[in-house]
């Protein structure tokens, strides 16, 4: 009997490894499809422009170096980075603030009118932005919006609004109301309360929103190759889209301006990372 068992346990850990060994190579070919398109990037951004091969080998003996500085200098990517940066910071600080404090009475106050208020906020996420885009720019136009920092930050925070106040509502509902009680027995207002108490408990769904809010504003082109037609606003991606002309393309020089517009959203994704998780989480976990 003993011998059956240890057969039988034998088999299981064959199993056990089988599958613990393809979870590894499926995890190692996800890793390989992420970092693909970062090592084609590098590959063609150190080839001269004359050099149209497909080869997957780098060039290091003869290293491209002028598509990093026509990048900077001539493609003045710098500059629009500086542009991606001031847009997408007061962006994703409207989005933060104002989703916040709209979804806790949402979330604290289950009324009819809030139940409404909620059913409208999420249909809105089902409208595409380039569907209201000649109206929207009409408005823009007329109120002389176009071509301004205001007027994209106005634009994209009305849009990510709606998916920063549903993660919000969701997470302030996962907090007991208990602690609502307990600042009002101290004699706070709900204001206070909100302020003092609730915000204070909100970094890891505020992470996760600044996360997607920036991601998005950063890497947006649709609406910013038609609002920031101006070439000292545009932001990174209408730049990006510059170096691919009718006629010709400097691919070098376009995946030498895409790695240094990449290069800020990567860096701060590894220092918020902890917190995005805990706020995807926290949710379903409370």
């Amino acid at each position: 009997m003993s011998t059956t068992k240890r057969i039988n346990q034998k088999k299981v850990d064959q199993i056990g490894y089988q599958r613990g060994r393809w979870a590894i190579y499926l995890f190692l070919a996800i890793v390989v499809c992420q970092l693909l398109p970062f090592y084609l990037a590098i590959n063609a951004s150190m080839k001269p422009q004359t050099d149209m091969s497909s080869t997957l080998m780098p060039r290091l003996h003869d290293i491209a170096w002028d598509n990093w500085t026509a990048a900077i200098t001539d493609g003045q990517i710098l500059h629009s980075v500086v542009n991606s940066v001031i847009v997408t910071v007061c962006t994703t600080l409207i989005v933060c603030v104002v989703g916040a404090a709209a979804a806790y009475p949402l979330a604290r106050r289950a009324t009819r009118f809030n139940k409404v208020i909620s059913a409208l906020i999420l249909a809105t996420m089902m409208v595409p932005p380039l569907s209201i885009l000649v109206p929207l720019y009409t408005m823009l136009v007329n109120l002389g919006g176009a071509n301004t920092y205001w007027g994209i930050v106005l634009v994209l925070a009305a849009i990510n609004m709606p998916l920063s106040v549903f993660l919000y509502t969701a997470f302030i509902r996962s907090i007991p109301v208990s602690v609502d009680e307990a600042g009002m027995i101290d004699g706070a207002n709900r204001f206070t309360i909100f302020v003092r108490l609730i915000l204070p408990m909100l970094k890891p769904v505020t992470a996760t929103v600044i996360i997607m809010t920036g991601t998005t504003v950063w890497n947006d082109y649709a609406l910013s190759v038609y609002l920031l037609t101006d070439a000292d606003k545009q932001t990174i991606a209408p730049r990006v889209a510059s170096f691919f002309a009718a006629n010709s393309s400097n691919l070098g020089t376009a995946a030498a301006a895409a790695l240094i517009a990449a290069a800020p959203m990567v860096i701060a994704y590894l220092f918020l990372q902890k917190y995005f998780i805990a706020g995807m989480i926290a949710g379903a976990e409370k």
